[in-house]
Formats: C-alpha cells, structure tokens, sequence
C-alpha cells in the first residue's frame, strides 16, 4: 500500500455513519479529522476517543469536524456510535484502509511504546464492561487487532493538509495535535506535528 502525501487528493469518504446517518457536514473553511482506528470495543481506540470526546467542543470551535473509521461491520459499531459526539464509519471490507494506505503489523502490539497505553486502557476497560458500562469487543474482531492507527487532516475540499501513520498501537494524533494543525492552518501553513 503506498501511503499518501499532504497536498494530494484524499480518497472520498463514505457519506453515512456507522448508524446510517449522514456524516455532519464540513464547516464553511473547516477541517476534518479523518482518524482510523481498529475494531469496535478496541480498548486502546476507546480510551483515545474519549479523549477527543471530552474536547469535541473545543474542536467544533476551531472548524474541525471529527470522523473515526474502523474495521469493524456496521452491527458491531452501532452500539458504540451513541456514546460519541461524532461520526463513526464501519469499514468492513477495508476499502478506506487499503485507499488511505493504512497498514496492520503486529508491531501495533508487540512495541514496548504501546503497552503503557495498552495497559491504561484495558486497566480503564475492563471494570466499565464489567459494569455493563461499555461493550466489549467482539471475541474475534473482523479484521484482527493488529491493526495500526492513521490520522489525516482534510481540507473542506478534499486536499490532505497533513497525515500521520502510526507506528504502534498507540501512535496517533492528540487533540491538541489536531488543535495545531487547524490553526497552523489558518494560518497558512501546516506543520506535521512531531
């Protein structure tokens, strides 16, 4: 898979949530987080997105519209889609991991850099579903766990304005990454943060 470069076309983005509903619309002049993640119930995807939710507004207030992509059918993720403030797309057959050249290694799990936040995270998941708080990932998740995080950032008319691909696990953006980036790109010029 040859991944892609700021400055170039993105792929179009499938035009319903996980949900059936229409993906909000781009502000006028915004931005979109185009992030993907792994499989519905991901314990490490669960605990980065809440993250973006507890600053969705702070986000929405800088023009950016977040959308998560993930691996899983539509079934899987549904449950998941009505305790985020923003879109979720299944990608089951992979379709936008394979145009977005987003990969899957083992490195995701097998990285010593991932496994602080591996831990958080399961150490944060597994008294939630033991509540009945949160579901719990599929005992087989289509697609594997191995897959790696990707994060775009999407001009409103579908230029890639900065991409990171992720080396593990835990490899992605944060909000205040995102935060950057939209206002690098207001003003003018967009950096790829470190």
């Amino acid at each position: 898979m040859s991944r892609l470069r700021p400055g170039t076309t993105a792929p179009t983005v499938p035009t319903t949530d996980a949900t059936g509903a229409p993906l909000p619309p781009v502000p006028p002049g915004g931005l979109t987080h185009l992030q993907f993640r792994r499989f519905a119930g991901c314990p490490v995807c669960n605990l980065h997105l809440r993250g973006f939710a507890v600053r969705h507004g702070e986000l929405s207030a800088a023009g950016v519209r977040e959308t998560a992509v993930f691996h899983s059918p539509a079934e899987e993720l549904r449950p998941h889609a009505g305790t985020l403030p923003f879109a979720l797309v299944a990608d089951p057959g992979q379709r936008l991991y394979r145009a977005y050249g987003v990969e899957r290694g083992v490195r995701a799990l097998l990285d010593p850099r991932a496994w602080p936040t591996i831990l958080r995270a399961v150490l944060r998941s597994v008294p939630l579903v033991l509540r009945g708080r949160e579901r719990p990932p599929a005992s087989r998740p289509l697609g594997g766990r191995i897959g790696l995080p990707a994060d775009f950032l999407l001009a409103a008319d579908g230029r890639i304005l900065a991409a990171h691909y992720g080396t593990h696990a835990a490899d992605h953006w944060s909000v205040d990454q995102v935060l950057a980036l939209a206002a690098a790109h207001r003003g003018g010029a967009v950096r790829q943060p470190g």
